[in-house]
């Protein structure tokens, strides 16, 4: 492979890029309006919390909270600065399976959806979750 051509390579990924960026926030813009246009998000936040609640998350993150709390003392935790601290170990507590499960009912949910079948690339993007599954 020539220089040149991985550099013509490189260049085209460059140019791509602001294309794709849109192309997915326009994706994503149009599963958040579906998802709450059509009562869904509601479901899959309450089915959410039911999961986090049952895996133990919820107490896992009250009790990392309360030694915060503790270690620093109540007068001197700031709401913002707790929620700051927590968010990251929040998110990396979930559980793989719960996050694969919520995952796999966007994808379901989107899949039978009008709109979104008619974006670029719909077939491929179900071809390819299919495949792995």
């Amino acid at each position: 492979v020539s220089t040149q051509s991985t550099w013509d390579s490189k260049i085209q990924k460059k140019m791509n890029a602001p294309t794709q960026a849109a192309e997915l926030l326009k994706r994503k813009q149009l599963i958040e309006e579906k998802l709450e246009s059509s009562g869904k998000k509601k479901e899959l936040e309450e089915y959410l919390k039911k999961k986090l609640v049952e895996s133990g998350w919820k107490d896992e993150m009250k009790k990392m909270c309360m030694d915060i709390i503790k270690s620093k003392g109540v007068e001197k935790v700031k709401l913002e600065d707790l929620t700051e601290e927590m968010m990251p170990k929040g998110k990396a507590l979930v559980k793989e399976e719960i996050r694969n499960e919520l995952l796999a009912k966007i994808q379901d949910f989107i899949e039978n959806d009008a709109d979104y079948q008619k974006m670029s690339d719909f077939q491929s993007t179900c071809q390819t979750r299919h495949k792995k599954n």
